[in-house]
């Protein structure tokens, strides 16, 4: 499971905000591993998630403000 987190951390540095199942796509995960990781991550206050219509996650902290 520290891998995956490590590496969902890794690939939210170069994006602004992606879809747990875009994620797991990306780095060959299950989505439910990913969503597992994500809820943990979360959890340690490491990540955040955005509801714009759909779930999103991103780094915690990350300013999305339109503009």
């Amino acid at each position: 499971m520290e891998e995956i987190k490590a590496k969902i951390l890794e690939y939210l540095e170069g994006v602004s905000k992606e879809k747990p199942r875009v994620i797991a796509e990306k780095l060959g995960f299950k989505k439910k591993e990913v969503d597992k990781a994500c809820s943990d991550l979360a959890k340690e206050g490491k990540i955040e998630y955005l509801y714009i219509g759909t779930s999103f996650v991103t780094l915690a902290g990350r300013d999305h403000t339109p503009g």
